[in-house]
Parts: structure tokens; C-alpha cells; sequence
């Protein structure tokens, strides 16, 4: 009952109601990924492309799709990782969630929220005294 709510009311988390039903009717599965998204390839859009979409196995994050899925989600290839044996390069790294509002967030030197000085720049503005 509770899959049932979520998918009536919440769109991100998984597939809503509306997305089930089109999968059903114009989807075909192609691939998992180690995630456990599902990835599907279904009629035609007006480009003449076939439409492809993601079912996301619990909350919807897009950077989550890894990236041989995310070039043929792109159509930049035609040939899904499924069907191939696709290795990322070097620099491509594996998806980490978004850490803002985390002990593990990003705070540069001099930011309000990391530790120590900000470093002084050429910009910074001396205020002007009487007398000086």
C-alpha cells in the first residue's frame, strides 16, 4: 500500500504511476546498471530518435547514472553497456552524492564555514579612518 501512495503522489522515488503505465505499453527494457536503475528505449520521438528514460531504483538523481549509460541516455552511442564491454576512462569517477550541508562538504580556505584565515587578496577593501 505504501509502494502504491508513493507512486500516486511522489515522483521521486522510483517511477510514478503514469511512468509505470507507459513502460508497460511503449517500453523496452534494455539494460540494468550496478545501481539498479532500468533503462528503456520505446517509440519513436518527432526527431526521429528512439525515446530512452531511466527508472531509478529509489530516489531519482540524475548524476547517479554511471557514465556508459549516461552517453547512451545522450545518444551519443547506439550500443548500450549491455551489449558491449564498456570501460570508463580514468577520469571519469564513480557517482558520489551530493555532500553540501555535510561534515564532508567542499569549504575552501577563508570560507565562513571552513577553519582558519582567509587568505588577503588584492580586492580587499581597507576601510578609510579620519586622521589617515
Amino acid at each position: 500500500m505504501k509502494q502504491l501512495l508513493l507512486q500516486i503522489f511522489t515522483w521521486w522515488n522510483g517511477q510514478t504511476i503514469g511512468t509505470r503505465f507507459f513502460t508497460w505499453r511503449k517500453g523496452t527494457r534494455v539494460g540494468e546498471d550496478e545501481l539498479g536503475n532500468i533503462y528503456y528505449e520505446g517509440t519513436m520521438t518527432s526527431f526521429g530518435l528512439p525515446r530512452r528514460w531511466v527508472v531509478y531504483k529509489g530516489y531519482a538523481d540524475a548524476s547517479a547514472i554511471p557514465p556508459g549509460w549516461h552517453g547512451w541516455m545522450h545518444y551519443r552511442t547506439d550500443t548500450p553497456p549491455t551489449k558491449e564491454t564498456y570501460v570508463a576512462r580514468e577520469w571519469q569517477k564513480p557517482h558520489q552524492a551530493n555532500l553540501t550541508g555535510t561534515a564532508q562538504a567542499y569549504r575552501p580556505q577563508g570560507s565562513i564555514a571552513a577553519k582558519g584565515e582567509r587568505p588577503r587578496v588584492t580586492g580587499d577593501y581597507d576601510a578609510w579612518t579620519p586622521g589617515n
